[in-house]
């Protein structure tokens, strides 16, 4: 069953292609990215990211790699993003 998380985030001005920038790599197990502009014209997104399985989101997400890919972004976010981590129980292509 795939796995993933959502995140909201808050760019800071300016740097929406520096934060596209890093997060090029594919890691292993992953199924689809989406990353949404909102709205709201606040510079807030929503990113949404599938995995084949919980094993493999939780290896990435503990992976080292990830973790520096996460404060490289970290410094163009305006806070903390707010993650939220599920079952994905139905997609549609």
């Amino acid at each position: 069953m795939m796995y993933g998380t959502i995140a909201k985030m808050k760019i800071l001005p300016g740097k929406e292609a520096d934060l596209m920038n890093t997060t090029q790599t594919r890691p292993p197990g992953i199924v689809f990215e989406h990353v949404y502009k909102l709205d709201s014209g606040n510079n807030e997104y929503m990113m949404v990211v599938g995995f084949e399985s919980k094993e493999a989101y939780k290896k990435n997400a503990e992976s080292p790699e990830m973790h520096a890919m996460y404060l490289e972004y970290r410094k163009l976010l305006a806070a903390d993003p707010e993650w939220h981590d599920g079952v994905i129980v139905e997609s549609m292509p």
